[in-house]
């Protein structure tokens, strides 16, 4: 798993391009010639204008890597004002966000051979969830968990109570699980339950 990372819009929104392991041949072009073409997750397209939007689709382009599927942590319009474009340029891109969550068992997912499980975690939102990729032992949060904090709670659909609870949740989770949050910088479950008050 490779993850990079594009900070994006004025609030400095972290979305992420995971690279998957699964790798297919593209058909032969005028050349002749076929080439190896990847896979990647993208998750909160947070791109603000057509500058950040470049930005991520030359990075694609670059790197030869097709979206097969987008990941909302929560629906706030920072996390997800790049949709659209990635949407008209990948017209059948699945978009993956809480309503996955609302079954009785949050389902496990596999894409491009990578698994993970979706753990809702409302508090910051009420559609808020994390993306558990266990094998690799890494955590997408949104805006749950950050370095050392964690998301506000006096917006629309913040509840401090249940955020606590969601991170009770959380601090379940391995150690030396990587934290990817929706901004800022990653970190490990073991980090946050030592110097993050609210865990």
């Amino acid at each position: 798993m490779t993850i990079k990372t594009f900070y994006c819009n004025p609030y400095r929104e972290c979305t992420y391009i995971v690279e998957v392991n699964r790798q297919f041949r593209t058909g032969a072009v005028k050349t002749g010639e076929s080439g190896n073409r990847k896979e990647c997750i993208i998750i909160d397209p947070g791109m603000y204008g057509e500058k950040e939007e470049q930005r991520v689709l030359d990075y694609l382009q670059e790197q030869q890597l097709t979206p097969i599927a987008v990941l909302i942590t929560h629906a706030h319009p920072d996390h997800i004002c790049g949709i659209e474009c990635l949407q008209k340029l990948y017209p059948n891109l699945p978009k993956i966000d809480w309503k996955y969550s609302t079954q009785r068992e949050p389902p496990t997912i596999e894409l491009g051979g990578l698994v993970f499980r979706i753990i809702p975690t409302p508090g910051h939102k009420e559609d808020s969830v994390c993306y558990y990729f266990e094998n690799e032992k890494t955590l997408f949060t949104g805006d749950t968990l950050f370095q050392e904090s964690i998301g506000r709670t006096d917006l629309p659909g913040g509840d401090m109570g249940t955020l606590i609870r969601s991170l009770e949740t959380l601090k379940k989770l391995p150690d030396d699980t990587q934290v990817y949050p929706g901004h800022g910088y990653p970190t490990t479950i073991g980090h946050e339950k030592e110097f993050n008050p609210y865990l």
